[in-house]
C-alpha cells in the first residue's frame, strides 16, 4: 500500500510541478519534425536505442514466461516517472531523439509494470484457489 501512495504522490507531485512550467513551453515547434537529421540528432537516436531497449528483455522474459516471478516493477515504474520529465526537457531544448526516445522508453516501462501487475494477479488467484 505504501508503494501505490509513494508512486501516486511522484506522479501528482509531477503533475503539479508541470503544470506550472506554462512559460517553459517551446513557442516554435516547427523544427521539431523537420524531414533532415543533423550529426548530433543521428548520435542521439543511436545512444537513445541502447537505454530505451535495455528495458526491453526484462518485459520479453516475462512474456514469454507469463510469469512474474524474478521481477520487480518498481524500476520500470521508476524509469517510466522519470522519463515522463525526460520528454518533456526534450520538448523545451526541442530535441527529436530524445522526445523519440523517452516516449518508447515510457511505453515500455509501463507495459512491464502492466504485465507484471496481470501476471502477478494471475498468479495470487490460482494460489488462492489451491
Amino acid at each position: 500500500m505504501r508503494l501505490r501512495t509513494a508512486a501516486l504522490l511522484l506522479v501528482v507531485g509531477n503533475a503539479i510541478v508541470l503544470c506550472g512550467c506554462d512559460d517553459l513551453v517551446p513557442r516554435d515547434t516547427s523544427s521539431l519534425f523537420a524531414p533532415h537529421l543533423q550529426r548530433s540528432e543521428i548520435i542521439g537516436f543511436l545512444a537513445g536505442l541502447g537505454t530505451t531497449c535495455a528495458g526491453l528483455p526484462d518485459l520479453i522474459s516475462m512474456l514469454k514466461r507469463r510469469s512474474s516471478a524474478g521481477m520487480n516493477p518498481r524500476m520500470a515504474a521508476i524509469m517510466g516517472a522519470f522519463q515522463l520529465l525526460w520528454m518533456y526537457y526534450g520538448l523545451l531544448i526541442a530535441s527529436r531523439p530524445v522526445i523519440a526516445w523517452n516516449l518508447l522508453a515510457i511505453v515500455i516501462n509501463f507495459v512491464t509494470v502492466a504485465a507484471y501487475r496481470h501476471f502477478a494477479k494471475k498468479e495470487s488467484a490460482g494460489r488462492m484457489a489451491a
